[in-house]
């Protein structure tokens, strides 16, 4: 059976997240345009040239949710990094729902959806649909 495209762009980012170099959470991001066409992709973890929190955990491992003390580059961010035209953007397809500074992000670009897995953070969210964006919860596989 052919996977719809939501399940296979979550798919991907669910394989991009085992790529993480974060001690604590592994997120995966594939950020695609309005036909469904690949523009980038990213997963989190500690900037280019540090040690990764898998073999040396920051402080940020021990440190409650949204706290500064983490190392990582969040998913998206990393994404958005790597899109060379981030106005093209349509749908941020994500394992977890993205955070508040994530969410910020996104709202700067012309991503219109966010197609994920769960977690929803109600601020995020909420900032996210008072632009008129959409939020979907994906829970098909391949």
């Amino acid at each position: 059976m052919r996977p719809t495209k939501d399940a296979l762009m979550i798919g991907i980012a669910m394989l991009l997240s085992t790529r993480a170099t974060c001690a604590k959470r592994h997120v995966g991001c594939v950020l695609t345009d309005i036909k469904g066409r690949i523009l980038s992709t990213g997963y989190n973890g500690t900037p280019s040239g540090t040690p990764h929190c898998t073999d040396h955990p920051c402080d940020g491992v021990y440190a409650p949710a949204g706290s500064d003390k983490c190392q990582g580059v969040h998913a998206e961010i990393n994404a958005l990094m790597q899109c060379k035209d981030v106005d093209a953007i349509h749908t941020c397809y994500v394992t977890t729902m993205p955070c508040n500074n994530c969410m910020k992000s996104l709202l700067n670009t012309n991503c219109q959806r966010i197609a994920t897995l769960g977690g929803e953070e109600p601020a995020a969210a909420s900032k996210w649909r008072n632009a008129g964006r959409t939020i979907e919860l994906i829970d098909t596989l391949l």
